[in-house]
């Protein structure tokens, strides 16, 4: 197994972030890694429109752990590029199992992040072609429930916009109506 360990322990941070408690060690072919305790993750960084589809968590875990260490600390060490951290995810979920079409689109989702952020940018190019085929053959499939999933987050949030103001008000109601 590349992990040294099948098990990760995690300390809730905030809500969206997580302290690896134990080190997280991983033996590639040519180097080990090792994600040291007090490193930060949020496991899969998935938009919430396709947490549907791909979950933030799941036997993807490590290797997202791994990954989040590998394009912040492994890239400011220059210990690889942006393009090795992505395809270290996902020859990781390979190894762990993840099931094919999870984690190229996975690897795709981490492609264009890195496009998005300038510090990973750099060699975006010699991974386009594999985005773009990924990205066009998986849009049937991901596009329609996504749009569904966008509509409505936008309409729960227009209800806790509409809502959350009333509830404190009625909190603050009841808490005059004690003293």
């Amino acid at each position: 197994m590349p992990f040294e360990s099948e098990h990760v322990t995690v300390r809730r941070r905030d809500d969206s972030t997580w302290t690896v408690v134990d080190p997280l060690v991983y033996r590639g072919k040519r180097q080990t890694f090792v994600v040291p305790a007090g490193s930060v993750t949020d496991f899969a960084t998935v938009p919430r429109v396709v947490v549907w589809l791909i979950p933030r968590f799941g036997r993807y875990t490590l290797p997202a752990i791994l990954h989040d260490w590998l394009v912040t600390e492994g890239l400011e060490q220059r210990l690889l590029t942006s393009r090795d951290a992505d395809g270290i995810f996902r020859r990781s979920m390979r190894e762990l199992g993840v099931p094919v079409v999870r984690r190229w689109l996975m690897w795709t989702g981490v492609r264009w992040g890195a496009l998005a952020n300038p510090r990973r940018r750099r060699g975006w190019l010699i991974s386009a072609p594999g985005v773009l085929a990924v990205s066009v053959l998986a849009a049937p499939v991901v596009v329609p429930p996504g749009l569904f999933v966008l509509g409505a987050l936008a309409v729960y949030g227009a209800v806790e916009r509409v809502v959350s103001p009333r509830a404190r008000e009625s909190a603050e109601d009841a808490g005059s109506l004690r003293t």
